[in-house]
């Protein structure tokens, strides 16, 4: 399931719209906009994003915990490690978001 998550990420940074970080995650996650959470495992410390899958319960958002922050980063297009991206518009994957549903 981790792979599909870096493609989403990819394909929705591409041709959608996404939010970096945990700030930006959290306040997309408040308002309803994310249509998917991608979370890094590896964070340190865990604290940093421990209330996202919690949020994302209670609104009915997918959430996807992913191996790395590093290769979440580069699905991002980011230069850097990635510790949280919500999608906010798909783009051309709505077909792959289904499969988080």
């Amino acid at each position: 399931m981790s792979e599909r998550a870096y493609e989403a990420v990819e394909i929705a940074k591409k041709s959608g719209k996404i939010k970096k970080g945990t700030n930006e995650v959290t306040k997309a996650i408040e308002k309803g906009q994310a249509k998917l959470v991608v979370i890094a495992a590896d964070v340190s410390p865990k604290e940093i994003t421990m209330h996202i899958p919690m949020m994302c319960k209670e609104k009915k958002i997918p959430c996807v915990e992913v191996p790395s922050k590093e290769e979440l980063g580069v699905a991002a297009g980011l230069g850097l490690a990635a510790v949280a991206i919500a999608i906010i518009d798909m783009g051309d994957g709505k077909d792959i978001l289904k499969e988080f549903n």
